[in-house]
């Protein structure tokens, strides 16, 4: 970085700590009633959230409603909602549809532990969709990674699993390793170290992950010449460092080094899924692996996963070597909103012209970025978008870690109070939902432009 770059970036990094400083106090004065709830929370609930994610400084919204694109906090004020469930919306909320079919099936019943017709209906949606034969369903994306895994590691008799530095595969032992570690404790980058991301995970665990960079096909190879790996699990386009793409050809080598080494390529797509294509990630990328996991999107914002794979490998629990159970899996509530989502909202005509609607934001705040030469980038995947705060894109969680997390944690701060919620690790992605309008979109770029005047004013 020359020393003109550096000083621009200091520069900008201290007129984002005076924004946030400014907008932490109005933060706190719209909302009140947030600040409240949550402290009553905390008494109760650790961090006062259900789910650590949900967690953030200075302390999270507290919502009362949702109705489309928008959400609604305690205390009356109105977002757009860009987080979409952490991708878990591509139909937005309530909508019509979705509901129709829940409020049928209400009628109904909503567990019966014993099959229902949807199930096959749901499972023939995700075939045609992905091209792999065979389907079982799950409650969350945690537990379709869980199952996959454990289905790969019978089929090849190995138990050491690879995964990317800085994925995020659920919060099952196995894939909790290495998820964002502290740079002293990563070691090498084209070697990295195996870290444990939680207590509790036993140091077994941590060995049978071993940890390599994206990107790198390299480094894929060398981990698996030893013929013990069971599996690659990847997501085709990482989403827990914002969106890092694969590199051109980066992907098809995966499939054929997996294939040499007699590894079994899972793509976790529960982020990326049913948004970034109508085939998700692996249609789009032209690479179908053994098995892909999927939740979140499939569910129209009820708890749903699923996993699918290859006959061969997903006849293992038709044959009663691997064991996959669950009270809930596949019960008729969620396999409506399944219906509702895959077969009548999601079609390949909406979902187009949905990616294209996001593909008009990214560029309008491509254009800011570039007018005001900012050391920034806007990326593009399907439905989602993102902003990295980096002059150029990023490959892999090294890069992720130069990025500058104030000019970040100063934008979303900015946003929040403009009615932009966007995901609150900095390090998420937006999503253009299907009830999103064109002005829906465009309010991003509408209050990103006004961070961006104030910021090299």
């Amino acid at each position: 970085m020359s020393a003109m770059d550096s000083t621009l970036r200091a520069s900008l990094a201290d007129k984002a700590k005076e924004i946030t400083t400014r907008e932490l106090a109005t933060y706190a004065e719209r909302t009140a009633g947030s600040q409240k709830a949550n402290a009553r929370a905390r008494k109760v609930l650790p961090l006062g959230v259900p789910s650590s994610f949900q967690a953030y400084d200075p302390y999270p919204l507290v919502i009362s409603s949702a109705d489309g694109p928008k959400m609604f906090d305690v205390d009356g004020n109105q977002y757009t909602d860009y987080d979409m469930g952490f991708g878990a919306l591509f139909v937005g909320h309530r909508h019509p549809d979705v509901l129709k079919a829940i409020n049928a099936q209400l009628a109904n019943g909503t567990l019966f532990v014993n099959p229902c017709e949807a199930n096959a209906e749901v499972a023939e949606l995700l075939a045609a969709r992905y091209g792999l034969p065979m389907w079982r369903f799950t409650n969350s994306g945690t537990e379709s990674t869980m199952d996959a895994i454990r289905v790969a590691r019978a089929a090849t008799g190995r138990e050491k699993i690879v995964k990317v530095e800085g994925g995020y595969h659920g919060h099952h032992d196995e894939v909790m390793v290495s998820m964002k570690p502290p740079l002293h404790l990563a070691g090498p980058a084209d070697a990295p170290n195996s870290v444990p991301s939680s207590a509790g995970i036993s140091s077994n665990v941590v060995k049978d992950t071993i940890v390599i960079p994206y990107n790198d096909a390299a480094a894929l190879e060398r981990a698996l010449a030893s013929r013990e790996v069971a599996c690659f699990i990847v997501e085709p386009a990482m989403e827990n460092i914002g969106i890092c793409l694969p590199q051109d050809g980066y992907l098809k080598q995966v499939r054929e080094i997996t294939q040499r080494y007699g590894t079994l390529l899972v793509f976790d797509e529960v982020k990326t899924g049913i948004t970034a294509g109508w085939g998700g990630a692996s249609g789009f990328v032209g690479v179908q692996p053994d098995l892909v996991a999927l939740a979140k999107s499939i569910g129209g914002g009820l708890p749903l996963g699923a996993f699918g794979g290859k006959q061969e490998y997903m006849d293992l629990i038709t044959e009663g070597k691997v064991v996959h159970l669950g009270t809930y899996n596949g019960n008729p509530l969620c396999m409506a909103a399944a219906l509702a989502v895959l077969r009548d909202i999601c079609t390949p005509e909406t979902t187009q012209l949905t990616i294209a609607r996001n593909s008009m934001l990214v560029n309008a705040v491509s254009d800011i970025i570039t007018e005001a030469s900012l050391p920034a980038h806007a990326v593009q995947f399907g439905a989602k978008g993102c902003v990295t705060w980096a002059p150029e894109q990023i490959r892999n969680y090294r890069d992720y870690k130069a990025t500058d997390f104030d000019l970040a944690f100063a934008q979303w701060i900015h946003g929040i109070n403009r009615g932009v919620l966007l995901p609150p690790g900095l390090d998420e992605q937006w999503l253009i939902s299907i009830m999103h309008t064109d002005a829906d979109a465009l309010h991003y770029a509408d209050v990103f432009q006004e961070f961006v005047d104030e910021l090299v004013a």
